[in-house]
């Protein structure tokens, strides 16, 4: 007997409808929020900790380094653990370790204790972003799926910007020590877990979904293939253009997000956790597109373009966007800089939300954790080696960014060079 969602598909009558799903895309903004702001309260302090431990660009790019590579590893352990799992346990596991990691920065003295927080830290938020792509994979159709995924996605720019806020509360109001501050703001992650667990659960589980919601969450045809394990995962030409995509991207975000405190500290001697107007402009630029971008290839799939059109086109444009940073190294206005670098941003995001949206679009849920882990792993890899390589350039150049901001700026359309060649239709995977 077909589901709801198949016999309105096969009447032409499934409508967008109800609002249960945009309750879980909340719900993940919130967690996606709590992940960024302890993600990023290191790079916030790092001018001043630089000082205060007497870190070196190089010391300060292992501690980075290390993020990177527990980052990248925990993706494919956390990808296949909420595939095997389900996104409701998988990411109680994930919260649990990270916000650990987290506190355990209040206890580091040294460089190896920063990154043995790094590392536990890194470990635990591999496990977000597969949790949202399947979450969203369970909850939306394909035509909302990126948009749903872009308002998510754009919490990540929510959580970096109320970084600074959440540090001037802490330690500023209530004056309390950087040591302290990163032992409190656990917190955050103990309620979120709580509100998980509370919470979540697939749509025919949570009891409160009309029929008419589950009708268009359902009314994508039906999948061929239950799921697909690692060894099958890894001969697919289709994972490896979403892994070799993360690849080449990923490692722009994690440059601005641990750099940009210490560029704008020693390019205009401006302290961005205490100083917040330009990471509020940076930030908020870069949401526009993660839900522009969204948008855009949701709206072309809806007018009836073909989700390989929508995706690449939308990709292609987000990389025209981040074109503006070749001329960010050597401006005396800072304010200018800071138009120029938000609309990166802004195109970063919008091609983040549309290749996190491309696994659903080719492979069954049931192995959308380990294709997104795959790519995570990817990109993780690729943040080491942007990492390393900055710290090693900034040394060497006497923190010259100019190098570094050209590289950011070809790799989104070599991105999409690739994953057309491994993909020309994004077609879903057969075995």
């Amino acid at each position: 007997m077909a589901s709801t969602g198949e016999a309105a598909t096969a009447h032409g009558k499934a409508t967008p409808a109800g609002r249960s799903r945009w309750m879980i895309v909340a719900l993940l903004f919130v967690a996606t929020t709590i992940n960024y702001i302890d993600r990023t309260m290191l790079g916030l302090l790092a001018p001043s900790l630089g000082k205060e431990m007497q870190w070196n660009e190089n010391d300060y790019g292992n501690i980075v380094t290390a993020f990177q590579a527990a980052y990248a590893c925990g993706f494919l352990v956390m990808g296949w653990l909420i595939d095997r799992f389900g996104p409701k346990i998988g990411y109680s596991i994930a919260i649990t370790i990270w916000t650990i990691g987290h506190v355990a920065h209040g206890f580091a003295g040294s460089v190896v204790s920063f990154m043995a927080a790094r590392i536990v830290l890194g470990a635990g938020e591999a496990g977000h972003f597969p949790s949202v792509v399947r979450a969203s994979s369970e909850w939306f159709p394909q035509k909302e799926r990126a948009y749903a995924i872009g308002w998510v996605n754009s919490a990540t720019t929510i959580g970096v910007v109320l970084t600074a806020p959440t540090l001037w509360l802490f330690m500023t109001w209530l004056g309390l020590g950087w040591r302290e501050t990163f032992i409190y703001t656990g917190l955050f992650g103990v309620v979120l877990l709580v509100l998980w667990l509370r919470v979540y659960s697939n749509p025919r589980e949570r009891g409160k979904v009309s029929e008419a919601e589950l009708a268009w969450i359902e009314h994508d045809p039906p999948e061929q293939i239950e799921r697909l394990g690692w060894g099958r995962i890894v001969t697919k030409r289709e994972a490896w253009a979403f892994a070799i995509g993360k690849f080449l991207t990923d490692p722009v975000w994690f440059l601005m997000l641990f750099w940009l405190p210490k560029y704008f500290a020693s390019t205009y001697n401006v302290d961005l956790k205490v100083v917040l107007l330009p990471m509020i402009i940076m930030y908020l630029l870069s949401d526009v597109g993660s839900i522009a971008g969204g948008w855009l290839s949701s709206k072309l799939i809806h007018k009836g373009y073909t989700v390989n059109f929508a995706r690449k086109v939308t990709m292609l444009i987000a990389g025209c966007c981040v074109l503006p940073l070749l001329f960010v190294s050597g401006l005396q206005n800072m304010w200018l800089a800071i138009v120029l670098i938000g609309i990166a941003l802004a195109g970063h995001q919008a091609f983040s939300s549309n290749i996190l949206s491309i696994p659903p679009d080719m492979f069954p849920k049931r192995a959308v954790g380990s294709v997104i882990g795959l790519g995570g792993f990817m990109g993780g890899v690729g943040g080491m080696i942007m990492a390393k390589s900055t710290g090693l350039v900034l040394d060497a150049t006497a923190g010259n960014y100019t190098l570094i901001f050209a590289a950011c700026t070809t790799v989104y359309f070599i991105a999409v060079l690739a994953i057309h060649l491994l993909s020309p239709r994004l077609a879903p995977v057969t075995v």
